[in-house]
């Protein structure tokens, strides 16, 4: 029976598979990684307003809503009242639809009075979790 003779590999065959196996490895090390320093963090929703602009005897509340925790949420709630003491003078809300780790997203409300002139709170009421 004749023997069957193995064919040796090129060098460029050896380069070739070197440079494939290190690259996943490289991808088979960074899944591990990931996998490994992912901590579970919750959602942290922070809220800033900006600077007070009257245009049109309208007064525009700029806001910039932030999650600086690990978590994505959905249904981001952002509430605003005008207060007078006790009593409420205007209110207003919006949604967000969607806010993953680290995004950013910007609003504003609009009021008919001076929020200046007043105690204004601009605040986050809830999220939900996907």
């Amino acid at each position: 029976m004749p023997q069957a003779k193995r064919e040796t590999r090129s060098p460029a065959e050896w380069i070739t598979f070197g440079i494939a196996s290190s690259i996943l490895g490289t991808i088979a090390g960074l899944v591990i990684y990931v996998w490994v320093s992912d901590r579970y963090e919750p959602a942290a929703i922070s809220i800033e307003q900006r600077e007070i602009r009257n245009t049109n005897g309208k007064f525009y509340v700029p806001f910039e809503v932030t999650n600086t925790g690990g978590e994505t949420v959905e249904s981001v709630q952002v509430v605003a009242e005008l207060k007078a003491g006790d009593r409420v003078l205007e209110s207003g809300d919006q949604q967000i639809d969607f806010l993953s780790r680290g995004e950013k997203e910007e609003g504003a409300f609009v009021f008919q009075r001076d929020p200046r002139q007043g105690q204004l709170v601009v605040r986050v009421a809830s999220y939900k979790i996907p």
